[in-house]
């Protein structure tokens, strides 16, 4: 689902204008990022939580060619499923 689905959804569910929803769009994502952010993660009960993953700096290689080639340390997002939602689908 793309964020203007997301927005399109919202304002269906809840009869506010478009831009009413987009604002509500942007500051539930905005406020995942910052919980992320400051605290490492951000649990939202019955969904699930989105957590702050370090990946370390390892060896890979290039498909192409096979030659090694050094891949940097990285920061990404995981998020893990609640139980409740598991059950749901």
């Amino acid at each position: 689902m793309s964020k203007s689905a997301l927005s399109k959804s919202v304002r269906e569910a809840t009869g506010c204008t478009v831009a009413q929803a987009d604002a509500a769009v942007e500051a539930m994502l905005s406020t995942i990022v910052d919980g992320v952010k400051t605290d490492g993660s951000f649990r939202l009960i019955g969904f699930g939580t989105f957590a702050k993953a370090e990946r370390p700096a390892r060896q890979g290689r290039n498909p192409k060619t096979g030659k090694a080639i050094d891949i940097a340390a990285s920061t990404s997002i995981k998020f893990s499923t609640a139980a409740a939602l598991k059950k749901s689908l």
